[in-house]
């Protein structure tokens, strides 16, 4: 099937091919059998400036599952390197993914990615293809972010192929419309520094400062730093974000991590139910290298490597560039400190920030096998004044409950601001693991859509109460519970 150019309502830019060629190559999508659209975001449109309707054009259909393209159009993949698991990939790249091109938004560009849609150069022996269910669990996930306001790549559509991929057995596929503020990660430039060499990178930090990073001044000698710095924060943030959420990200590879500061890559990742800081989900963590209360300490790892990267930008004199880059390392744990005990005091309803008061809770949380979110969300309807009857049930005794609460309510003494705080960061629902993989059965195994769509709509909102909804807040029962999440691939 021979891949169709046409015209389009979409308008946007492609900057990526002005970097050196080594950074990509050009390849376009493999056209699909009989694509269907499963699910359009027409909420995330709107916010890039598509028109009204374009979801349901039969060329936009076949444009997102790329069998067209349209006039101009210059699909390619990325390369990057990366450390998986702490072990060195010179190679890596987009296996199954094309960079369609660039939208214009008041906001600056979005990448247009698609993921699932064929073979690359950097496939490594693999089909190009996705499975239904990991694109159905990237969209559920990543659009949980965006509604719980922690910065992530987006999901636009949801594609069903008419075609079946072999994964041990044989599975719907599906393509992703993805978009992003960028797709460059830390394995993007351990590629330029291990492939092209200090132009390289160079010329992908020059790049990647005008795009991306406004406020770093482009003639400051300095803002190769300046860079770092930002990545810096960003992620110190974010994973913050993660963690007081309960989320874990799964597979914190240096390809895995977006220098925007966006979640990126959604594949053995989840929200936990009981709570535990070692809590893994990944079925190939067996070591507990991405445990919950590890990502902060990962994050740096990964940051230290994009710091080696860096280093022949910063000054001529290499010890000097170290000292530099390790003082803006060093940095890394007070402002994730900052952070992720400022969101605690705010879920907590804490007028300021209390280390001793967060560790003594979750240690508690983590002795009786709390479910992390309903643990804040019936906090939270405490403080609302709501009876304490369904909060001491969380417990193993009602004493333990009581005499926690007794020591929350002398701590906190909560005031209509750290209520209004309370309601604004603890989600009624997240993405819970089982609902998701429910989600998935239905649509893989019967073509049922129903449940995807019900769950993805109501992240949208998640700290709404949703009339008649009270099931989704529930944890899953033991017959429910999903131990392990795999790539998806």
């Amino acid at each position: 099937m021979m891949l169709k150019t046409t015209q389009n309502a979409l308008t946007y830019d492609f900057s990526y091919t002005s970097l050196p060629d080594t950074f990509y190559s050009r390849v376009p999508p493999a056209p699909v059998a009989a694509p269907s659209m499963v699910l359009y975001n027409d909420s995330l449109a709107a916010q890039l400036g598509l028109p009204d309707g374009w979801g349901a054009k039969e060329t936009t259909l076949s444009y997102l599952a790329g069998n067209e393209m349209p006039s101009g159009a210059q699909p390619l993949a990325m390369a990057y390197s990366g450390h998986q698991f702490g072990g060195w990939s010179p190679i890596l790249g987009d296996g199954r993914a094309q960079l369609i091109g660039e939208i214009k938004t008041p906001d600056g560009a979005f990448d247009l990615q698609l993921k699932g849609s064929g073979p690359t150069l950097y496939a490594r022996r693999g089909d190009g293809r996705a499975t239904l269910g990991s694109v159905i669990r990237e969209y559920i996930i990543s659009e949980a972010m965006a509604g719980l306001d922690i910065p992530t790549t987006r999901s636009l559509a949801v594609i069903a192929t008419g075609e079946t991929v072999a994964r041990g057995a044989a599975l719907p596929g599906g393509v992703l419309a993805r978009t992003a503020h960028s797709h460059i990660r830390v394995g993007t430039f351990q590629f330029a520094a291990a492939h092209i060499g200090p132009e390289g990178t160079k010329a992908l930090a020059d790049y990647l400062i005008e795009r991306n990073f406004p406020k770093i001044d482009v003639g400051d000698p300095d803002k190769y730093l300046a860079l770092l710095t930002e990545a810096i924060t960003r992620q110190a943030n974010l994973v913050a974000k993660w963690m007081c959420v309960g989320f874990i990200h799964g597979v914190m590879n240096t390809d895995n991590m977006s220098i925007t500061g966006e979640t990126i890559d959604f594949g053995p990742c989840a929200f936990m139910d009981g709570f535990h800081p070692q809590k893994t989900f990944s079925s190939i963590d067996h070591q507990g290298r991405y445990a919950w209360s590890n990502q902060p300490a990962m994050a740096v790892w990964n940051l230290s490597r994009l710091a080696e990267s860096l280093l022949p930008l910063l000054v001529d004199d290499e010890d000097k560039a170290l000292k530099l880059a390790q003082e803006e390392l060093d940095k890394f744990p007070a402002q994730f400190k900052a952070a992720y005990y400022k969101d605690m005091a705010s879920k907590f309803g804490l007028s300021r920030p209390d280390e001793d008061f967060t560790a003594e809770a979750l240690n508690i949380m983590a002795e009786q096998n709390i479910d992390f979110t309903l643990f804040f969300r019936r906090l939270t309807q405490v403080a609302n004044g709501d009876a304490n009857t369904e909060f001491l049930t969380l417990f193993d005794s009602e004493k333990t409950g009581a005499d926690w609460l007794g020591l929350w309510q002398k701590t906190a003494v909560p005031s209509a601001k750290s209520i209004t705080k309370m309601n604004a960061v603890n989600p009624i629902y997240i993405a819970r693991n089982h609902r998701v993989e429910a989600a998935i059965r239905a649509a893989e195994d019967k073509g049922d859509y129903a449940p995807f769509k019900h769950l993805a709509k109501l992240l949208i909102t998640p700290f709404t109460q949703q009339k008649g909804q009270d099931h989704m807040e529930a944890p899953p029962a033991e017959h429910e519970i999903v131990r392990e999440t795999f790539c998806g691939t």
